[in-house]
């Protein structure tokens, strides 16, 4: 892996569980980190902004104790995802406090700017920048990221429309630093596949909201269970940006999915419910078919590890 040693040293699998919105808390990345992924969360997550050091310390605390136990199986990095749009006000506090705690990898979105990197960079963490295009690589890479999260047609959330092939292999042909498939991967073979492509590991995000330690209404974890890709509606009207989420939801809050009106940027709520994006109308990729049933984190990780090592070995034979 392009990953430097020390950190790809702890990694099970080649796999960074993706920042979920709402949903990812502390008991959820340090159980990935304890699985040996990287675990994450966005900060704005902590709410008030006081929280994030807090969290911070308990997930330093708690994943430090766990190495002290299990040496021989010490727990792999931990990530802090920061939306970088000047929209954010958090922002520069936020990054601070990551800042103080010398987080081991900050993964950027909705935009690229190298002061955010500078700082990251002071303590010698690691930056990964999400992209949709090889445009926006190019950009995060210009402005300092260190690696890259190529987001691809059927990622969960905030997604483009490039196929994985399409944007690995365009990326692959300038930049040989870290880079991760994001969209639709859900099992083992899935994470063997982003690494036949060129990419050094995947980054899978909505398997994980079906797990125990998700901080994920109940509903929204069966209806992952039971959805499949073509349960899985493409849109920018909750929040302006094109995003892939779960139809039911979208049922839920009195619209019809298939007959839904351009964003108005500026608009959250919608529809007579006032139901809101992320809360209401829930973030989910293609790949949920995959997701048969509801377990831990230890669970999941431990089925992607057999399925990566039987897919292995049949291409082996």
């Amino acid at each position: 892996m392009a990953l430097p040693e020390p950190l790809a040293a702890r990694l099970r699998l080649p796999v960074v569980a993706a920042p979920l919105f709402i949903i990812s808390h502390p008991p959820l990345v340090m159980a990935q980190c304890k699985a040996g992924i990287v675990g994450s969360f966005p900060a704005l997550n902590a709410r008030p902004a006081a929280q994030l050091d807090e969290w911070l310390c308990e997930i330093e605390e708690t994943l430090a104790a766990h190495d002290r136990d299990h040496p021989e199986s010490p727990a792999a990095p931990f990530a802090v995802n920061q939306i970088v749009h000047r929209s954010n006000a958090r922002l520069e506090a936020d990054l601070e406090t990551c800042v103080r705690h010398k987080v081991p990898i900050v993964i950027t979105s909705l935009g690229a700017r190298p002061e955010v990197n500078e700082a990251v960079h002071s303590y010698g963490g690691l930056v990964l920048h999400d992209v949709i295009d090889d445009r926006f690589a190019r950009k995060a890479i210009e402005k300092g990221a260190d690696g890259l999260v190529a987001v691809a047609a059927g990622a969960g959330g905030h997604a483009g429309t490039l196929s994985p092939f399409a944007l690995v292999s365009e990326i692959r042909q300038w930049f040989d630093g870290p880079l991760f498939l994001s969209g639709a991967i859900a099992t083992g073979g899935n994470v063997l596949a982003a690494q036949a492509m060129g990419a050094d590991g995947a980054y899978i995000g909505s398997a994980f909201i079906a797990t125990h330690e998700a901080r994920a209404a109940e509903a929204y974890k069966q209806g992952i269970v039971a959805g499949r890709a073509a349960d899985i509606v493409y849109t920018n009207l909750f929040t302006g940006i094109h995003g892939n989420y779960l139809r039911a939801s979208i049922e839920a809050a009195g619209l019809d999915p298939d007959k839904l009106p351009e964003s108005d940027p500026s608009a959250m709520d919608f529809g007579a419910s006032g139901a809101k994006a992320w809360k209401d109308v829930w973030g989910s990729g293609q790949g949920i078919g995959a997701v048969e049933s509801r377990g831990s984190v230890a669970d999941l990780v431990a089925r992607l590890s057999a399925e990566y090592a039987a897919a292995r070995r049949r291409l082996a034979n």
